[in-house]
């Protein structure tokens, strides 16, 4: 039996039906007759409730609710939502505000849900909507990332929600102190806006005592566990799903107040609810990403060795934690903090700070991008400080091939990985010799042109634990019930793939079920490029059953002993016998005898460790200087995967993590004024990158198996976003390095380019 699949680029099926109009999204399944939900939100940033005023929307015909925080206490109902805290360096535990999902006694940014007007049209609710009334008191608000200010919760004076630290302080300050070089570097890593294709959105119904909420999101059973504990229901009387979901990004992947707003109306109407987020309600209230400020340090020997990394973080949480806000840049940016270079003597301190500004989470990659992105920035910045060549200086640093499995500083385990032979492989995918030549014509053109090298390691995320259910059908059709939520990335395909690699049965009969929490007890969702590993590991295990258990059975059947049945991925052979049958003819014969034990099958399985995706990005920009217009024109990316089930599936992850990294690189940023109103509030305002902007990305794989797992794989979902960032900066860093300019910060617009070389042009000619 071959037990990896058979790595072969098979065309997605969902996409018929996506393509067709076919997909079911929340918006196209909500009840019949459900009532609509508009939100009221704050319009200031930071502000006392002194009253809301209900009666002039409760007028509007059609309404039937306004729902306030004082509603929900008298309902008897939990407010508070549940998140994760650090760890402080004083072992202490990290800010701990309450989070209510309607706004209680203060509102703290603008979009921040105050109220919900719930009606039968949405044209009602939405005049019902302007006409609630909030008394505000403002406050100052705190809008920039710094400690200090208006506190924003009591619980966390200065707004300092925690105070992160890890590894040995003392010994990196000795080794910088001992140091024959020191390279510094201020990184600032902007805030982005998610802008999944689908906005978030959920419809509740409850009946009978039961509650079913649906939404879309990256699993169902984190929102499960809240309804039952926020609301006081049994676990049998709560039921959460996910239909088709049109992009996640981590974005998705938390529970959020207006799901448990309009699952809190529906209980008290004793009717369904639905609710769609609009594009600009999407804006003000979607969780952002990124949003940090990196001082990192490296220390050199004199032979250019890395002795010692230094790195202190401030973030950006937003008003409140979210879900895994005060993880993302501590444990989470920790776990591949020396990336793929051989340094045992490390030091991170990470402090997050509260602002009035939208909350802050998880976003492709969910720390580990920016990890990567501040330590390939000031490697890049410490070759063209120390004169040296910035692939040899990586090099010269990897860990060796035979170092594996390498425990690094921060205790993460790196099984395998040939760091130089991916650099090896992308110089030739990339050209690099060639660079001079398309440099140079570049320069006759008027423009600069920058190389830039990024290096990333990533550690897959996410419980190694994970469930599947197989049900074969008496219509010859089989059903595969799995822990893991597709947003987009093709899950139908491949785990129906997998599937039929193992048992032969062929994936145009297999359907895959998902995102239902009655259908599938347990799962660990989707995020930290977890899924394929997670969710095929179990199922190879449970392939495995249903071929012994089958192969036992035919023994039985034909008269044979159990070593006399073979399994050839395709059929069964039974020594002696004529008789071949595939899996569902086996089936087949196991239901006329009786047999439903055979019919389904389920499993769980727990990966015995992490896998590590790791590659080399290459890019290159060309620059006008006269108009600070730059454009990614060239982009190269060789990776290893490890094996692959379908390779042009990891390719398409790739290319759609390169393109964010690449927008947030040139011209997505978050901008809110000193009162904490958004000024990108619209994608005319925020630049959201266009498929005309996008160069070619060139796609390579060097395999390097993991010995983690059975199947040799390594999760690929975000490999692609955490390499680019700092592929593009560095490459900006080359372009701009010759006519002075010291420091490139993100994104590249135009205004940004021009105003860095206008700045560096009188220190250029003064030389």
């Amino acid at each position: 039996m071959q037990t990896f699949g058979k790595s072969q680029p098979v065309v997605r099926k969902e996409d018929v039906r996506f393509l067709t109009g076919e997909g079911r999204y929340v918006d196209d399944i909500a009840p019949e007759g459900a009532l609509h939900g508009v939100f009221v939100r704050s319009p200031v940033g930071h502000a006392e409730i002194g009253g809301i005023d209900t009666e002039a929307a409760m007028e509007v015909e059609g309404v039937a609710l306004v729902l306030t925080a004082a509603d929900c206490a008298q309902m008897g109902l939990e407010t508070g939502m549940a998140y994760s805290a650090v760890t402080n360096r004083d072992e202490s535990t990290g800010a701990s505000p309450k989070r209510p999902f309607l706004a209680e006694g203060r509102v703290r940014f603008i979009g921040e849900p105050v109220a919900l007007v719930v009606a039968e049209t949405l044209a009602a609710a939405r005049e019902a909507a302007e006409l609630v009334e909030l008394d505000l008191t403002d406050l100052p608000a705190h809008v920039e990332p710094v400690v200090g200010g208006e506190a924003i919760h009591a619980e966390a004076p200065e707004n300092l929600a925690f105070d992160f630290g890890l590894g040995d302080e003392a010994a990196t300050e000795k080794a910088f102190a001992e140091a024959a070089h020191v390279v510094k570097l201020r990184i600032e890593d902007n805030r982005i806006m998610v802008s999944s294709m689908e906005p978030r959105g959920a419809y509740a119904e409850y009946e009978g005592g039961r509650l079913h909420v649906c939404f879309g999101g990256q699993g169902v059973w984190g929102m499960k566990g809240e309804l039952v504990r926020m609301f006081g229901l049994d676990e049998a009387n709560v039921r959460t799903t996910n239909p088709d979901v049109g992009g996640g990004f981590g974005m998705k992947g938390f529970v959020y107040p207006e799901y448990l707003a309009v699952a809190a109306a529906a209980m008290k109407l004793g009717r369904p609810v639905r609710w769609m987020s609009e594009r600009g309600e999407a804006m003000l209230s979607d969780n952002g990403g990124r949003d940090l400020v990196h001082d990192a340090e490296l220390a050199f020997d004199a032979d250019y060795r890395i002795t010692a990394y230094r790195i202190e973080n401030l973030c950006n949480l937003g008003a409140y934690n979210s879900t895994f806000g005060q993880m993302i840049q501590t444990q989470l940016f920790s776990r591949v903090l020396m990336g793929t270079y051989d340094v045992q003597t490390t030091w991170l301190r990470t402090r997050g700070v509260f602002t009035n500004t939208a909350p802050v989470d998880a976003y492709r990659g969910a720390g580990r991008p920016e990890a990567i992105f501040a330590l390939e920035r000031v490697m890049e910045h410490a070759a063209r400080e120390l004169g040296v060549d910035p692939w040899e200086l990586r090099r010269k640093n990897f860990i060796a091939p035979d170092a594996f499995p390498y425990t690094s500083a921060t205790g993460e385990t790196y099984d395998v990985g040939d760091f130089a032979a991916v650099l090896s492989r992308v110089a030739a995918t990339a050209d690099r010799e060639g660079f001079a030549k398309r440099r140079e014509e570049s320069r006759a053109r008027g423009r600069l042109r920058g190389i830039g090298l990024c290096y990333y390691i990533e550690s897959i995320l996410g419980s190694p634990t994970e469930n599947v259910k197989v049900e074969i059908h008496d219509d010859d059709t089989a059903s595969i019930y799995v822990g893991t939520q597709s947003n987009g990335q093709g899950h139908e395909t491949v785990f129906a793939q997998f599937l039929s690699d193992h048992t032969g049965i062929p994936a145009d009969r297999i359907n895959v079920v998902q995102g239902d929490s009655d259908l599938i007890a347990s799962g660990g969702g989707t995020g930290g490029s977890r899924s394929v590993t997670t969710q095929n590991n179990a199922t190879l295990g449970t392939a495995r059953k249903m071929i012994a258990d089958f192969s036992a059975f035919l023994a039985e059947k034909f008269d044979a002993t159990e070593e006399a049945v073979t399994f050839d991925d395709e059929r069964f052979r039974i020594e002696g016998s004529n008789e071949t049958p595939t899996m569902l003819e086996a089936a087949a014969m196991a239901r006329e005898a009786g047999r439903e034990d055979l019919l389904t099958f389920a499993g769980e399985e727990t990966l015995p460790g992490r896998s590590y995706p790791n590659g080399a990005h290459v890019a290159e920009v060309e620059v006008d200087p006269e108009t600070g217009e730059a454009h990614v024109v060239r982009y190269s990316v060789v990776d290893d995967f490890g094996n692959l089930i379908n390779p042009m599936l990891a390719e398409g992850q790739v290319h759609g993590g390169v393109v964010q990294g690449i927008g947030q690189a040139m011209s997505e940023r978050v901008v809110y004024d000193a009162d904490g109103q958004l000024l990108t509030a619209s994608f005319m305002d925020y630049g959201m990158p266009r498929a005309a902007e996008m160069p070619f990305i060139s796609f390579d794989t060097h395999p390097v198996p993991s010995t983690a797992n059975p199947l040799g794989m390594k999760g690929c979902g975000e490999a692609g976003t955490v390499g680019a960032l700092a592929a593009v900066a560095n490459a900006m860093q080359d372009a701009l390095w010759d006519e002075g300019v010291r420091q490139v910060d993100l994104p590249f617009t135009p205004a940004r380019v021009w105003a860095m070389l206008n700045e560096a042009r009188p220190a250029v000619a003064a030389e």
